[in-house]
């Protein structure tokens, strides 16, 4: 039986302050198993990206708990949540957040250094010729294509052996074809290496790809595919 890999229970989160204030998450309760490809929906505004970021240890509740492979995060500090998520998350983001002026090889190596893996420069060499970019590897991001850019984000995000991958509209900013292409190598890699797949999007198509779907409205989950399979309602 697969294990759980991620619990939140009663999440809340309040974006800004005073009148500004947005109660951004709701109550929310989640639970993921490792292995399992997990797609987040909603409209904009819904509360998923933020979602996501809590997930990823980016972004901190005001109450409730978020354990990930069995670690408490809210009794976490800076540096120890900054250390588990080098070695337990891997992370995808929209616009690809590579450093400007390092090369793939150089972006992809970054948070081996960081966690002061050996052979970071070995392995990021390894992870970006398993995204068809071997011959690319001393290139800048300035001088690849927004397929590519995305190719090297997501060998920087496998390049540590995360058991949790996390993807914030990875084809968002790409067209068609290319977007079909990072799709195929996000879940080719999932799958390969067991890793446990959390996916924001709002392409349906691509949310039905994963084996679970979440949908999320005005900072609660509306609507659960396992709740369904297993024949439960979302509040059930």
């Amino acid at each position: 039986m697969a294990k759980t890999i991620v619990e939140l229970k009663k999440a809340d989160l309040t974006l800004g302050r005073a009148a500004a204030a947005v109660h951004v998450l709701k109550g929310v309760d989640l639970t993921v198993l490792e292995g399992e490809s997990v797609s987040i929906l909603g409209p904009s505004g819904s509360g998923k990206s933020t979602l996501l970021m809590v997930l990823a240890g980016l972004e901190r509740l005001d109450a409730g708990e978020i354990v990930i492979r069995g670690t408490a995060l809210n009794g976490l500090g800076e540096d120890a949540l900054a250390d588990f998520r080098g070695r337990n998350v891997g992370i995808i983001f929209q616009s690809f957040h590579l450093i400007a002026n390092m090369t793939a090889l150089e972006n992809v190596a970054v948070p081996l250094e960081l966690a002061n893996v050996q052979n970071a420069f070995e392995i990021a060499r390894r992870e970006l010729e398993a995204v068809g970019l071997g011959e690319r590897l001393n290139h800048y991001p300035g001088q690849l294509s927004g397929g590519e850019q995305q190719r090297v984000a997501i060998a920087r995000a496998l390049a540590p052996a995360p058991a949790l991958l996390i993807a914030d509209e990875p084809t968002g900013n790409l067209d068609a074809e290319t977007g079909r292409q990072i799709a195929d190598l996000i879940f080719r890699s999932q799958a390969e290496r067991g890793s446990t797949l959390l996916l924001v999007t709002h392409d349906a198509a691509l949310a039905a790809r994963c084996s679970r779907q979440v949908h999320v409205r005005s900072g609660m989950i509306e609507g659960d595919s396992a709740d369904l399979r297993a024949g439960r309602t979302a509040s059930a």
